[in-house]
């Protein structure tokens, strides 16, 4: 396919949700150190989250750049290893939280980042989540195009070690459940648009539900979350009540910059987690609408660009991409209006922090060089044409014995 120029809706949107994430924090960042600073006895200055942000943001937009410049064929020749090193670094990373190491930061029952310094930090399991899109849209391209995605020994057994692994590091061993169900996302979103056969792709829906099931019951901390979701005396409750109020009193057009009560101690992660709840009460209704609106244009512009390549490998890294970026706004969402118990998933683009913001640009700059090869009518529904293929050519064996 010849290059042609990218979908500068995409790039558009990365760059207004970075330039709001930058606003709310230079709005709330002085509340932020203050209420750190009381709970921790540190001297964090005012401006200290601010200057983070911006210099994360410069760093993503450097990161978005050289996603789009390098060439998609030199980036998938380093999908297996940018994999391997993710499953490396979380094994690491739960080796030193065992150990009781300063190098792990643990938090909320969970053990996600290695401890770089009192404002800085690095989460592994995004580079997993890179790795793990890069490596499956290999695989799954590879053997749809040798016939053999239904072959035990050469799809279904290297999928499952990948994936199980994947999940094992992050669920079972950080204990992170919330980045859990975005490598759910991926794989589920990925293996579906493959061109698998529906009834596998159920037997793995299923195991991976009875999987999370078990990781909720096999976990107190979590089977205690999920029980007191609704309570009024739990600690997940008060953030949730808080984040509800936090909306409510923002009304239709909000408090205002700087003005946020809710920040200033009473609502937990204002600037990471809760960040949605803030830009309710800075800017009100209108300015969630905004943000909803604006996530939804970029998820779209995301499917539009996957349904129009018409490389398998392309289609389903964007797929991937896609995945990753719902399953953070619908779960962040949802759990800040109280629909979906506390997960400790952030908001891309927006919430305080680097390691989700880079690997996010990474991403889309990643789409977004794809989006270039897209051709000028979508392709046809290649994965449900496979199914039925399938099922036809298996009636007719089972008709010929």
């Amino acid at each position: 396919m010849r290059k042609h120029k990218s979908d500068r809706i995409i790039g558009a949107l990365t760059l207004v949700l970075l330039g709001v994430g930058l606003i709310m924090i230079y709005a709330i960042g002085p509340m932020r150190a203050n209420v750190v600073n009381a709970a921790y006895g540190t001297d964090v200055g005012e401006n200290s989250f601010f200057i983070h942000q911006v210099a994360c943001v410069i760093v993503a937009i450097l990161a978005l750049v050289l996603a789009f410049k390098v060439p998609y064929g030199v980036v998938r020749k380093f999908g297996k290893v940018v994999l391997i090193l993710g499953l490396i670094m979380c094994g690491a990373l739960a080796l030193l939280a065992v150990a009781g190491s300063s190098l792990a930061k643990c938090e909320l029952g969970a053990c996600r980042w290695f401890n770089l310094g009192s404002l800085l930090s690095f989460q592994p399991a995004e580079v997993l989540k890179l790795g793990l899109i890069l490596y499956l849209a290999g695989l799954m391209a590879e053997r749809k195009k040798e016939g053999k995605l239904e072959s035990w020994s050469d799809f279904w057994l290297p999928f499952m070690i990948v994936c199980g692994l994947s999940l094992l590091f992050v669920v079972v061993i950080q204990r992170d459940l919330g980045t859990g169900v975005t490598l759910m996302a991926i794989i589920l979103g990925m293996l579906f648009m493959s061109g698998v056969r529906l009834r596998y792709f159920m037997m793995v829906l299923g195991i991976i539900l009875v999987c999370g099931v078990l990781a909720i019951v096999t976990s107190p901390h979590r089977v205690e979350r999920l029980l007191t979701f609704s309570s009024e005396e739990s600690s997940d409750s008060y953030h949730i009540e808080n984040a509800m109020i936090a909306i409510g009193s923002g009304g239709l057009m909000g408090v205002g910059p700087g003005n946020s009560v809710q920040a200033t101690g009473y609502l937990p992660e204002s600037i990471n987690d809760s960040v949605f709840a803030v830009i309710g009460e800075t800017f009100g209704f209108v300015g969630l609408l905004a943000i909803v609106i604006c996530f939804t244009t970029l998820l779209l512009r995301l499917l539009r660009t996957a349904s129009f390549l018409h490389d398998d490998e392309q289609e389903l890294v964007v797929v991937g991409i896609f995945a990753w970026i719902t399953a953070h706004v619908v779960v962040n969402i949802a759990a800040m209006t109280g629909l979906l118990p506390l997960t400790g998933i952030t908001l891309p683009l927006l919430s305080y922090g680097g390691t989700s913001m880079l690997f996010t640009a990474v991403a889309l700059g990643l789409a977004l060089q794809l989006s270039c090869y897209t051709s000028r009518e979508p392709r046809a529904d290649k994965a449900t044409e496979q199914r039925g293929t399938a099922s036809h050519r298996q009636s007719l064996n089972r008709r010929l014995s």
